[in-house]
């Protein structure tokens, strides 16, 4: 491993769930931070930090202060994806922030001077489902607006790069858990508290995950480690699950009865496109849908040999210690 002198770096979403937990570990390996906020009073940290107010992000935020002295960029803050979206549109939503807002962070650290650009991106950039098991080689072929604007950044990102002093990393993290972890894994918790019967005995898909301690664990290697630099790599555990074989570890862990019970795929799937009905002719989100039960029902795992083969890397938890972490 080559190591990589730097120690100030500028975190963008240092509020969010993984940013939350990233602050604590650069302050332990003596990184100087300065968080990037949309306003300073979303900051609660005990940490030695430049908080910087740079208000919404999107094409034409100044970063100018936020980069004076930085060497490095981690990129986390975006519009996530949410599986009912209410936006008039979607599509413009996204690209305004993910990839206009991560199009003008780019050039600005250009020149600014920034030797690093870490960018945060998604395996949505590639796709949501997949039968075939993802690798960095695989074709990129986003099905969302949310995956359409994270690899529309990275693409920015890497030609924007090019003839420049600022070198990349991309990372490509598969779903994020840990505790207070908000979107599909809380979900799925509140369902499993419910006690209610569960129709997914009958899936066999295999999905691939990371917990947050671990992406924050890849994250801190590609900043010391120069094999990271202008490299994509994808991100999870290394340990895939199907639906139910998840559904049964976080009840084990949370010490709650289970009931699952088999129903076929295709009936599952035709009462996801009743909902689709429902929530067409209420003119709303409606939980249960196509999109919500292909995520339970499809596969999506992801290789990870390139971060063993570049980074020597290797998961210091578990996903069964990660998922113990959701009921501490």
């Amino acid at each position: 491993m080559t190591s990589i002198q730097r120690k100030s770096v500028l975190v963008t979403g240092a509020t969010g769930f993984v940013g939350r937990h990233l602050l604590p570990a650069l302050h332990q390996d003596n990184w100087q931070i300065t968080a990037a906020l949309r306003t300073t009073n979303n900051l609660e940290s005990d940490l030695p930090l430049t908080p910087i107010q740079v208000g919404t992000i999107d094409g034409e935020t100044d970063w100018q202060h936020a980069l004076q002295n930085i060497d490095t960029v981690i990129h986390l803050a975006a519009r996530a994806h949410q599986l009912n979206d209410d936006s008039a549109d979607p599509e413009a939503a996204f690209l305004q922030v993910n990839t206009a807002g991560t199009t003008n962070l780019a050039k600005q650290c250009i020149n600014a001077g920034v030797k690093h650009f870490v960018f945060i991106s998604s395996i949505g950039a590639m796709t949501t489902l997949s039968k075939e098991r993802l690798s960095e080689d695989s074709p990129c072929t986003p099905d969302t607006p949310y995956g359409r604007s994270k690899l529309q950044a990275e693409q920015a990102l890497t030609q924007l790069s090019q003839n420049t002093q600022m070198n990349w990393t991309i990372l490509r993290p598969t779903l994020v858990y840990g505790a207070g972890n908000p979107g599909n894994m809380e979900r799925l918790i509140k369902l499993i508290n419910s006690g209610l019967p569960l129709p997914l005995g009958a899936i066999h898909n295999q999905r691939s995950f990371i917990y947050v301690g671990n992406l924050v664990d890849i994250i801190l290697r590609t900043l010391t480690d120069s094999n990271a630099e202008n490299q994509v790599f994808l991100c999870s555990d290394g340990q895939d699950l199907s639906t139910p074989d998840l559904i049964r570890h976080i009840a084990q862990y949370g010490n709650k009865s289970l009931r699952l019970f088999p129903v076929p795929i295709n009936l599952l799937r035709l009462s996801g496109k009743l909902g689709d009905q429902i929530q067409s002719s209420l003119g709303r989100s409606f939980s249960l849908n196509s999109e919500s039960l292909e995520r339970l029902i499809g596969s999506l795992s992801v290789d990870i040999h390139k971060l063993h083969s570049h980074l020597n890397w290797s998961a210091p938890y578990s996903l069964e210690e990660g998922i113990k972490t959701l009921f501490n």
